[in-house]
């Protein structure tokens, strides 16, 4: 489990695709929907642990079909994220960061869980990683894997949580003006596009 943990460590301290998004959530919508966001990730991302621990997970390793499926799903809902974000840049006024900018909550949190979900390189690293650190010799095999699923995501609720409010302090200094506000949202649903558009361009030999 030690061992794992070192090396999920250091996995989830380099930025990837769910930090951008995360940062980009934050920067457009504010402290309490990214850290809302960084939930909901990780909580899609214990989704896919749990569908690697009852054998789901080596079933989209393994085919084609299936990850490409999760891929250009996971990308067309980062694209639809984005786009949405540009639209509301048009009529969303200025307002204090707590608000997120009159996010819906649940809405976000939901958000967050389907862009963990239908991570296609995440569930591959899952599905190629977590069966080296079980002891097959100690049995119950899923529980072991869940167990390590829960090491993950407790670093990576850290990590990415220390991103949010990071970006949600950039955020708040930059809230000086209608047009600055508007700016910061249209670059936020760009990004958010662009990572849709880099994930649909994702080869299974770059994950």
């Amino acid at each position: 489990m030690w061992a794992f943990a070192g090396i999920a460590f250091l996995v989830i301290l380099f930025p990837g695709p769910s930090v951008l998004f995360i940062v980009s959530r934050s920067l457009s919508l504010g402290r309490i929907p990214a850290l809302i966001t960084v939930l909901g990730n990780a909580l899609g991302q214990y989704v896919q642990v749990t569908a690697v621990a009852f054998g789901i997970g080596a079933i989209v390793a393994a085919s084609t079909v299936a990850f490409v499926a999760i891929k250009l799903t996971g990308a067309a809902y980062l694209v639809y994220l984005g786009i949405q974000t540009i639209r509301r840049a048009r009529r969303t006024e200025v307002v204090p960061a707590s608000t997120g900018a009159g996010a819906r909550r649940k809405r976000v949190l939901w958000q967050g869980i389907v862009v963990g979900i239908t991570n296609p390189k995440t569930m591959v690293f899952f599905a190629a990683v977590l069966p080296q650190f079980v002891v097959v010799k100690l049995g119950h095999v899923p529980l072991q894997l869940l167990v390590l699923g829960i090491v993950w995501v407790a670093i990576a609720l850290v990590s990415d949580s220390a991103w949010a409010l990071a970006a949600s302090a950039a955020r708040t200094a930059l809230l000086t003006s209608q047009r600055r506000f508007r700016r910061l949202q249209v670059g936020s649903g760009v990004v958010t596009v662009g990572l849709g558009v880099g994930v649909a361009l994702t080869s299974r030999s770059a994950s």
